[in-house]
């Protein structure tokens, strides 16, 4: 079997570089479509379910675009024309997300279901980007390349979170209005969409246009693929059933990864506006009149921003210094101990009175952020067949769209039934299930763990 051409940095780096602008869009989505599903309308206490719709949409779009990526070959390449029809369709759904009063002049409820359609789409197309770019990496890396390939891809996905997600208090503060009318967005989160879906296009065709796939007869021949296993078809149920054992194993430490992660994008302006801010638990800000109250809200809204931003940044940093702990221990020990930081900083929320003392929550959450963006590809990747790279890192999102449905029906009747609408207690929760997972991280075997 031929081998996979060592890549120079520049070349790791433009494979990822479209991740910097796809990232940036959804730290956006992150940070603030709670905050504009409020302002739409949506009561706070139902949020999780409006959310329900973005994992749904990557668990229809993953699987697809997977399989299909592996059986496509154009001019731009293999991954790239789904890569580049994922951020054109983002960035258009970034547009009008936060304008959906201007599109739907008739108000009420039309409104928040325009903003929720936008949401399906703009995390659909996020999906439709997501996927491909997995398999890219493990495309053109040959394997000893590979632990740098998924850092330097999650230094750049968590530099481009950091700028959207402070990008509505930067605007803020050099003047852009952060109150807006009622039923409508403020204008610092509009002109962050603006910004953030502009940008997403430009890195992608930065990477679209800089990395150059190995054409069929080339690829096979790194993959050792022959016509015997081009040949071979197999449903999509037959490929679930038998996927790898390593691929089963870490399917479990994602459901206890991504069911506090979804949580944390939900419930964090509620359990901030709330614990540090004074709104209160029956706050609506369709509905609510006390100026105060909603000036509370929105500069609630701004710093979830900013804590975003700060874990992203930790992210990042962490990112580039995971090779060399990977070196001094192993994949998983790194991934295991990325997890129990990541729910300290959870639990760790519920104890500070000064909303400035939560960015120390941020250093372990920024962590756990970098550890599951990059580790489970990095362990996975060695055990799954070439020709089939595509749809089994399709079917693997799976375990990071599912874990979110889940915590999307339950963490609402949670919030209320059990911790009387107090979000910061949803956050204790999701701590506890992610010091969980790095515990289960122990049970995952992978076929490369001797050289880890």
């Amino acid at each position: 079997m031929k081998q996979l051409p060592k890549l120079s940095f520049w070349q790791i780096w433009n494979l990822s570089f479209g991740f910097l602008g796809v990232q940036f869009g959804f730290a956006l989505q992150n940070a603030n479509a709670s905050r504009i599903l409020t302002s739409l309308g949506a009561d706070p206490h139902n949020l999780s379910f409006f959310w329900l719709v973005a994992p749904i949409m990557g668990l229809i779009v993953q699987p697809v675009v997977g399989a299909a990526s592996d059986k496509t070959w154009t001019r731009l390449g293999r991954r790239s024309p789904y890569i580049l029809a994922g951020a054109i369709v983002s960035m258009i759904a970034m547009f009008f997300m936060p304008n959906a009063p201007l599109v739907i002049k008739a108000g009420g409820a039309g409104v928040l279901f325009f903003g929720v359609a936008m949401l399906a789409l703009m995390d659909g197309s996020f999906n439709v980007t997501f996927q491909p770019f997995r398999a890219l990496v493990a495309d053109m890396t040959p394997e000893e390349q590979r632990n740098i390939g998924y850092s330097v891809q999650s230094f750049l996905i968590n530099t481009g979170a950091v700028i959207g997600s402070a990008l509505p208090f930067i605007l803020t503060s050099i003047g852009i209005e952060n109150e807006p009318e009622a039923g409508k967005v403020a204008p610092s989160v509009i002109w962050s969409f603006y910004i953030g879906g502009s940008l997403l296009l430009i890195s992608v065709l930065v990477t679209v246009f800089k990395t150059k796939e190995y054409p069929p007869e080339e690829f096979e021949a790194y993959k050792n693929i022959t016509e015997e296993d081009k040949a071979q078809k197999e449903s999509f149920w037959k490929l679930l059933i038998n996927m790898p054992k390593t691929m089963q194993q870490l399917s479990i430490v994602q459901l206890f990864s991504w069911f506090p992660l979804f949580l944390l994008w939900v419930y964090s302006t509620t359990a901030i506006s709330q614990h540090y801010f004074g709104v209160p638990i029956d706050f609506n800000a369709e509905t609510e009149t006390n100026e105060a109250t909603l000036k509370a809200f929105n500069e609630a809204g701004n710093w979830v921003g900013i804590c975003f931003a700060v874990y992203s940044a930790v992210a990042a940093l962490f990112s580039i210094a995971m090779p060399w702990f990977i070196k001094l221990t192993s994949r998983k020990t790194v991934y295991a101990g990325s997890l129990l930081l990541g729910g300290l900083g959870y639990i760790s929320t519920y104890f500070f009175n000064d909303q400035y003392m939560l960015l120390i929550s941020m250093v372990g959450i920024g962590i756990a952020w970098a550890g599951i963006l990059a580790m489970p590809y990095a362990i996975l990747s060695g055990s799954l067949p070439a020709k089939r790279m595509g749809i089994y890192m399709g079917l693997f999102n799976l375990t990071v769209v599912v874990p979110q449905i889940l915590s999307g029906v339950i963490g609402g009747p949670i919030l209320r039934m059990f911790f009387g609408g107090q979000g910061i207690y949803i956050l204790i929760m999701a701590g506890v299930i992610m010091i969980l997972g790095a515990f289960m991280v122990s049970f995952v075997k992978s076929e490369t763990e001797t050289t880890e």
